[in-house]
């Protein structure tokens, strides 16, 4: 896995072409294209199709009904902001890989008996940031984490240096690229 997850979320096939170029321009060659507009569904069709060389998987997925639609598409792997059995179990049987949001230790101990191992840690500076994740390391020294939801260049080198991190998840990653293609464009 690589360790930047950029969160896209797109309404078009223009924006979604954009956006594709743009994080492969930055050396980012995968995207967690999320189920928040009606063209999600699409915009992974269109991405498996035409950037194969990407790692392409859906975000924002809360229920049975968008995973399937997701792995129709051909989504590579799954995020939610929460835990879902039934999200889990149709991962489980299609062989692909599921970070549900996971904050608590409850959360993180059913992911476990579910045979997940790494959680997306969402928002990660409402639930406490790198302080909570090294206390949650403790008692789950299996768990790798993808925190999102409040990483940015701020703070990314820290997340990266411990590690329990599995990855970084943020749409910060799609700004920065659009912005470095836009310069590289204008020249």
């Amino acid at each position: 896995m690589e360790k930047f997850i950029p969160v896209v979320v797109v309404n078009n096939l223009e924006e979604t072409e954009k956006i594709l170029t743009a994080l492969k321009y930055s050396n980012i060659n995968t995207a967690e294209i999320t189920f928040r507009t009606s063209f999600a569904q699409s915009a992974i069709e269109y991405a498996r199709k035409n950037h194969p060389d990407m790692h392409v998987g859906a975000g924002t997925v809360i229920n049975a009904e968008q995973c399937k639609n997701a792995l129709k598409a051909g989504a590579q792997f799954i995020v939610s902001p929460g835990l879902s059995s039934a999200v889990a179990e149709i991962c489980k049987k299609a062989n692909v890989p599921y970070f549900p949001g996971c904050v608590t230790p409850t959360e993180i101990m059913q992911a476990l008996e579910m045979g997940i191992t790494t959680v997306k840690f969402f928002p990660e500076n409402i639930y406490g940031g790198l302080k909570a994740l090294r206390a949650l390391s403790a008692p789950f020294p299996q768990v790798k984490f993808i925190p999102t939801g409040g990483v940015d260049r701020s703070n990314i080198d820290e997340f990266l240096a411990f590690d329990k991190v599995e990855a970084i998840g943020g749409s910060f990653f799609v700004k920065e690229a659009l912005e470095k293609l836009d310069k590289k464009e204008q020249k």
